[in-house]
């Protein structure tokens, strides 16, 4: 190459590295500068220095060896060769090689280095559990071995072996490749092959390639008790593992240890040859083969096989109690509950967990509450609300909650420019809370987050409470789940406020506010300005007048990214939710700590096993990680003001937490006694874990190896009942109820299983805290039982002739649609109570879907039914239908057996007339409406409104109730009700 063309490529290397180099040191800064606002330095620096050890350790050693061993092979070179045709080609390779033969060896080693740095850098976390490890205080069933050895010790020193086969293998590579080429190994000429140096070189090699295999055996013995091989599909070491796997193991280290004595003895001082120490190697294969494989392939099928149960009996029971054990199963707490009553009882209406149901579905009303409580279009409370529970008036209620953010989505195109994104729409406004249980006009009955200090006039607004019951000192929200965008707040001149804050009622001008709180990161001087601006490749830090000497950097602003930054050894819960403690806003959140080598315990993935329903709508989908081993040890909040994050200890006896607090020096948790009670009321118990709990008590509530081996009293978790066709799990639900058993009211996630590959109700499960401790109860149906579960009950009340007549009016394809809320199923008065709330959505845009009736139901989902009002009206007209029953009387709203000859059976006197010209006004409907005539159909729609007045009347005067409907069933597609317009 020419100096020219030298002097080029170097000036590309040379930029290339200095942007390269440039962007990762803007990157390490601004991080820096982060860590140092939210006050987790520790963690910056203790990552960093982590990984440029690792780095700086594994690329030198593995650099060192290869290097070394590439310059012995060099110094082994013979100094005379034999003259050949194979030699004289070489000759040119050594002219090469050999005057800059250390600069070769050393970018080699340096190549090699850097990528086995890089490689060992994303070690960090295994290093420093390695050296921060805690005792378990439980030790493995098969080798009294303490747990924290498999969790803390075995992932690092598998890494290690793993190192060291690399270093072997690629030095023997090089070492081969310098013997060749400098005439220490020959394929041509007369004479030996190989010298005596280089043979003793790669023998050398080879033999320490062996004895790490042997230590790999041994690694091996340990990591049976991790892997799947207990039938039926459980983890840990089986039968066959323990009794012919377990020693072959054993046996094969010992061999490995042998043939590389052999190698070495063999090779270099009794025979100097390469026979004897191939024939070692093929025997450590043929060993490996015989022992390792075809023995333990003899036991499985000649002694397990024909009696699988007996032989796995002791091994499935350990799996069974350590994944009980991993996953804090071991605790719950199964009571049978027989249901055994089909018919309401007359104390049903003043229970007080069944007038707790929640109606409101936070998965339906986000948009209710967007076009309710917005005012301005660019405000969002996500897809999905959250559910939390607040003592107003020294009564407790739940409440849905949710914030409300500026969605960046949303802005006009003008309001889209960098000032307005970044320093004028920089936060949200204030926590709107309704009862979860509470309705008005179909519409949520808003008690908090209102825009102005109070409503005015209550009359005004029906659906908001005249006064704030949820006080909030500071409202403003700049930390929230929409926060897309980073912000620039703070202004020098303290009259100057720029930020929108709110708009003012009447349509004054809006309100302006400059923030007043230490959260963001100060960019006051011209460096951080600079440094910023290359970071986002954005001038305007440097050149606009919004960037000002006391102006603050607000990025990473999502809660979860927030803590996942600031703890990135926890896997956070998908499901963070906002809560006023002492009147702030808090984001909370629930931290886990894991681990996929707990020994015999069963490993999950966590996407898999949290996906439901509510996944990616409004909650976050987990990693795919393979776990056998989680706890719910912190628990973490985010201001929502100021950024502040504070990651409280949960569980104190967790080893795992324990060690990642002492690798981070020791003060990075906050004690769990430190822990304020206003803020321990907000605690619920996370989603997430309740979901892998609830999927693993669905097979591992079976604690005896007998029944487990049989799998006949699995469970699964149904789908959604409204549309179980699409294979999408039925999420739990968020109650505040007394279950039987419990001693008082509790705020609880609970779900309903069924048996697995049937619809009817198994059990009911449970998790809530008591005394601050986690609790899991199971509320076990007895076998023989058919109580239906959510899927069966949500089509026997939907299919019931009357509710389904009421649902045909309320839904029409073009005009309004009908939505299924969360169907609840609780354990009432000795039997199973079913609500869910009906909505109905209008097709035009931004409809909003309005609660209208509740579809509940006592007993076996199909006797008793009704499409109510309201909550405290169908417990009645239950109670009613109950007693009805009692008296041999058809219960109340159902069609009596007499037919009086006309088309309507089970009708008579002014109610038959009435229902005939009913049926006759939806006939009329229905073909107006295929007819495509906007006219006639509108005039059918008016003859409809009459005679479904006249109807109503009708029953009325015959003592009927409001429910009653025409037998008559509208066609799919047929005229919408009357009373069921698309806004509701």
């Amino acid at each position: 190459m020419s100096r020219r063309g030298r002097v080029t490529v170097g000036v590309l290397v040379g930029v290339f590295l200095l942007f390269t180099l440039l962007g990762w040191g803007i990157d390490q800064y601004t991080d820096l500068l982060w860590f140092r606002e939210v006050e987790f330095t520790e963690v910056y620096t203790g990552q960093l220095v982590t990984k440029v050890l690792l780095f700086l350790a594994v690329g030198a050693a593995m650099a060192l060896l290869v290097a070394g061993n590439l310059y012995l092979a060099y110094r082994l070179r013979p100094l005379l060769r034999p003259h050949s045709a194979e030699q004289a080609t070489l000759e040119r390779y050594r002219m090469i090689l050999a005057p800059r033969l250390g600069t070769w060896i050393a970018v080699i080693a340096v190549i090699i280095g850097f990528f086995a740095g890089l490689s060992a850098q994303n070690r960090w976390k295994d290093w420093m559990l390695f050296q921060n490890a805690q005792p378990f205080g439980v030790r493995d069933p098969q080798f009294n071995v303490d747990i924290g050895f498999y969790v803390f010790d075995y992932p690092m020193w598998r890494y290690l072996l793993g190192v060291g086969f690399t270093a072997v293998v690629l030095s023997v590579i090089g070492a081969l490749a310098v013997h060749y080429i400098f005439g220490g190994v020959r394929l041509q000429g007369v004479g030996d092959r190989m010298t005596s140096a280089a043979r003793a070189h790669l023998t050398t090699l080879v033999a320490v390639f062996v004895l790490l295999k042997a230590v790999a055996y041994i690694l091996d013995r340990r990591a049976l008790l991790l892997e799947q091989h207990v039938s039926p599909g459980l983890y840990g070491a089986g039968y066959t593992d323990v009794n012919a796997l377990l020693p072959a193991k054993e046996i094969l280290a010992y061999i490995s240890i042998v043939v590389a004595v052999a190698i070495i003895v063999f090779s270099n001082a009794v025979m100097r040859n390469l026979v004897w120490p191939g024939v070692s190697l093929a025997l450590l294969a043929i060993s490996a083969v015989a022992i390792g494989g075809i023995y333990p392939l003899a036991v499985q099928n000649f002694t397990v096989q024909p009696s699988l149960a007996d032989k796995e009996a002791p091994y499935i029971q350990k799996s069974i109690n350590a994944t009980r054990d991993a996953f804090g199963l071991a605790q719950t707490d199964i009571r049978p509950y027989a249901a055994s009553n089909t018919r309401a009882p007359s104390t049903l209406a003043a229970n007080s967990s069944a007038q707790n149901v929640r109606l409101i579905d936070p998965q339906l009303v986000s948009e209710a509450f967007t076009q309710s409580q917005q005012v301005r279009g660019f405000y969002d409370f996500g897809a999905k609300l959250d559910v939390d529970r607040y003592k107003v008036d020294d009564n407790t209620r739940d409440y849905v909650v949710g914030v409300r953010e500026i969605n960046d989505s949303q802005l006009t195109a003008q309001q889209r420019n960098w000032l307005n994104r970044h320093t004028v729409f920089t936060h949200g406004y204030g926590l709107v809370a309704a009862p979860a249980n509470q309705v008005c006009s179909g519409l949520p009955h808003f008690v908090s987050g209102f825009l102005g200090e109070q409503k005015a006039d209550p009359s005004q607004d029906a659906a908001c409470a005249p006064v704030e019951q949820i006080k909030v000192e500071q409202p403003r929200v700049y930390y929230g789940e929409q926060a897309s965008e980073y912000a620039i707040v703070g202004q020098a001149d303290k009259d100057r406020n720029v930020e929108f804050d709110r708009p003012q009622p009447g349509g004054t001008a809006d309100e302006r506010y400059t923030y007043e709180g230490k959260g963001g990161v100060p960019i006051g001087s011209f460096f951080r300005r600079l440094v910023f601006a290359i970071k986002n490749t954005e001038s305007n830090f440097v050149l606009s007048d919004a960037v000002n000497n006391n102006s603050r950097l607000m990025y990473v602003r999502n809660p979860r990214e927030r803590v996942e930054k600031v703890a990135p050894f926890l896997t956070i819960d998908g499901d963070p939710y906002p809560a006023v403690v002492d009147g702030r806003i808090q984001w909370i959140l629930d931290g886990y700590t894991t681990s996929n080598s707990y020994p015999y315990s069963q490993q999950i993935n966590l996407q898999n096993e949290t996906r439901d329903e509510t996944t990616d709508r409004g909650t976050f989908a987990l990693e795919r990680d393979n776990v056998n081993y989680m706890r719910n040890s912190v628990k973490a909040t985010v201001d929502a003001y100021d950024g502040t994050v504070k990651l409280y200890e949960f569980d104190g006896q967790d080893p795992v937490l324990k060690a990642w607090n002492k690798a981070f020096g020791g003060n990075l948790i906050v004690p769990k006694a430190q822990i304020s009670k206003s803020l321990e009321a907000h605690f619920r118990y996370p989603a997430d874990l309740f979901k892998v709990q609830r999927n693993l008590l669905a097979q591992f509530h079976v604690t005896d190896a007998g029944e487990y081996f049989s799998g006949q009293d699995f469970w699964q978790v149904p789908n959604t009942p409204d549309a179980p066709q699409e294979n999408i799990k039925q999420p739990p639900f968020y109650l505040n109820v007394q279950l039987p058993g419990q001693d008082s009211t509790r705020f609880q996630l609970t779900s309903a299983v069924t048996p697995r590959n049937r619809d009817n109700l198994a059990a009911l499960i449970s998790g809530s805290y008591v005394s601050g401790q986690p609790k899991l109860e199971v509320l076990e149906l007895p076998d023989q039982t058919a109580i239906p579960g959510p899927v069966q009950v949500h089509q026997r009340m939907a299919n019931n002739a009357e509710v389904r007549s009421q649902l045909t009016l309320l839904s029409n394809t073009t005009q309004s649609t009908v939505l299924y809320g969360n169907l609840i199923s609780l354990p009432v008065g000795d039997g199973m109570l079913y609500v869910e709330p009906i909505y109905v959505k209008g097709t035009q845009a931004n409809a909003t879907p309005l609660l209208q009736k509740v579809l509940m139901s006592f007993g076996d989902g199909s006797q008793y039914v009704t499409l109510a009002d309201s909550l405290a009206g169908g417990l009645q007209t239950l109670i009613n239908q109950g007693r009805a029953s009692g008296n041999n009387n058809p219960p109340s709203g159902t069609q009596p057996p007499a037919n009086t000859g006309n088309n309507t059976p089970g009708l008579s006197g002014p109610v038959a007339q009435a229902a005939t010209e009913l049926d006759t006004a939806i006939n009329n409907a229905r073909e107006a409406q295929k007819s495509g005539d906007f006219a006639r159909y509108g005039q059918a729609l008016q003859q409809l409104d009459n005679a479904m007045t006249k109807y109503q009347e009708a029953v009325r005067a015959a003592g009927g109730t409001t429910t009653t409907n025409p037998p008559s069933t509208p066609p799919s597609g047929g005229a919408p009700s009357p009373n069921a317009t698309p806004s509701g």
